[in-house]
């Protein structure tokens, strides 16, 4: 029997049309907490130089201040399942919101290097706690037949505040004279940048109030009849309800307390499923992605791009990212999550191999020959196209989706932390890699695109048209 058949012998049809679009208003909402994380993450490429220059701190230091804020993603990553399953997805979403207020006030202004180390983790542990809480609950509400597309809203969240936190940067950069320590509004243009975070930090917080609950998590706390109201909603009048609430809270029945213990089994401490989720996590990250929005700007001034143009870069650079996450979110539903991996390893090898080779040329006056200085950018965009369009949204949507229901918010919270250790890793180190050598760290990210490849061929099952039901 087909998924779709299954689906409805269930009682789990797709959402009728005029249901569809509040659906897509709830998915869009709760992904808030992505775009929230985007932000977040990459507005600090428009500080760096600023904060080096400012605090008069080296490479070494400085990277860990950039990258301090990925421990408090992990914590927070670690933490959302079992705060979610405690007191509610909603309310996990609200906590979020208030911690990147917070974040963003604390962060603008700061009254030494260590005050602001401190406020980037607070920023931190609310993007861990988003990266769980959105695809999850995106996941929980989205009609199986839509969940590909609905759960790629969280990546394409995440880009669009990459590339919003990009343009403003720019923005101000440029209303500074192109000085990111110029005074606007009593701040210098960095804090200013960084403090901007309020606007969308309370608007997240507000949406969050305008959204249902999970129905999974109200059955999983005695609340049917609300839980079948909100099905209703999500899935259409048509479905039959009570099949479905069935449905639910029989895997529910081996889900009663989503904890760290259920995650342990096999032969190397934890169930295979959840290694699998680690290592898509972390080959996510191994590929160097987020020196493209962390570094970008100081890579490029390092290869004699003046400021405002490597600022610009960082923005196209945001927007092929935007293109390539939209490709993602017409095909993640049509051709798989698995083949969009594989192309995207692929295409990212080349781009990652290009720039390594780009590299590894001599700097002539400060700057790279032209040949390797055009072949260092196109590739740089290619490497974040092919990235976006497989990667990025592939590894989102399936951490959503492929455990059991019975462990699903905790082990999406043990691979979101293991992302987010990569993460820092790859941050932490990249500036004194760079300082040594530029080109073999390229090389580095490389081999790691190369073998993400027969890692997906060998251990990623297809999840596709499943319903989260059937995981296990």
């Amino acid at each position: 029997m087909s998924s779709t058949a299954q689906a409805q012998a269930s009682g789990a049809r797709p959402a009728h049309p005029e249901h569809l679009g509040h659906v897509i208003f709830i998915a869009a909402a709760a992904a808030m907490g992505g775009f929230l994380f985007g932000y977040d993450s990459s507005v600090i490429n428009g500080a760096v130089e600023a904060i080096r220059d400012r605090y008069d701190v080296g490479s070494a230091a400085l990277a860990q201040v950039i990258a301090v804020a990925l421990i408090g993603c992990a914590i927070g990553a670690a933490t959302a399942g079992r705060i979610a399953d405690r007191i509610g997805r909603i309310r996990c979403m609200q906590i979020a919101a208030a911690l990147f207020t917070v974040s963003a006030v604390g962060s603008a202004l700061p009254f030494a290097l260590w005050d602001l180390a401190f406020w980037r983790v607070v920023g931190g542990f609310a993007i861990g706690m988003a990266s769980v809480i959105g695809p999850a609950y995106i996941a929980e509400v989205a009609p199986p037949a839509y969940r590909g597309r609905l759960g790629s809203f969280q990546q394409a969240a995440i880009v669009v505040g990459i590339a919003v936190s990009q343009l403003v940067n720019w923005g101000i950069l440029n209303a500074a004279d192109g000085d990111q320590r110029g005074e606007l509004l009593g701040l210098e243009a960095w804090q200013l940048m960084l403090g901007v975070m309020v606007v969308p930090a309370v608007l997240y917080g507000l949406l969050s109030f305008a959204i249902p609950e999970s129905p999974r998590y109200l059955i999983s706390v005695g609340k049917h009849e609300r839980a079948r109201m909100i099905l209703e909603e999500v899935e259409g009048s048509g479905i039959d309800l009570d099949a479905r609430v069935t449905e639910i809270e029989t895997g529910m029945h081996r889900e009663e307390k989503s904890s760290f213990k259920d995650l342990l089994g096999g032969s190397f401490f934890f169930k295979p499923i959840v290694w699998i989720g680690i290592g898509l996590s972390v080959f996510q990250q191994f590929v160097g992605i987020n020196v493209a929005f962390y570094y970008s700007a100081t890579l490029w001034q390092s290869v004699g791009v003046d400021p405002s143009d490597s600022f610009l870069y960082s923005f196209t650079t945001s927007i092929i990212n935007i293109v390539g996450t939209v490709i993602a979110m017409i095909f993640v539903d049509r051709i798989g999550r698995r083949p969009l991996a594989i192309i995207g390893s692929v295409g990212m090898v080349i781009g990652l191999a290009l720039e390594a080779w780009a590299f590894s040329s001599n700097l002539v006056d400060g700057r790279l020959p032209a040949t390797q200085g055009w072949v260092a950018l196109i590739a740089a965009h290619v490497f974040v196209l092919f990235f976006a369009l497989s990667w990025g949204v592939v590894v989102w949507v399936m951490l959503g989706e492929m455990f059991p229901n019975r462990i699903r918010a905790a082990a999406l919270g043990v691979a979101a932390a293991a992302q987010w250790i990569a993460n820092w890793a790859i941050t932490a180190s990249f500036p004194s890699l760079a300082d040594w050598n530029l080109s073999v760290t390229y090389v580095i990210y490389t081999v790691f695109a190369a073998l993400s490849i027969p890692f997906v061929l060998k251990f990623v099952k297809e999840t596709k048209g499943k319903r989260l039901e059937e995981m296990g």
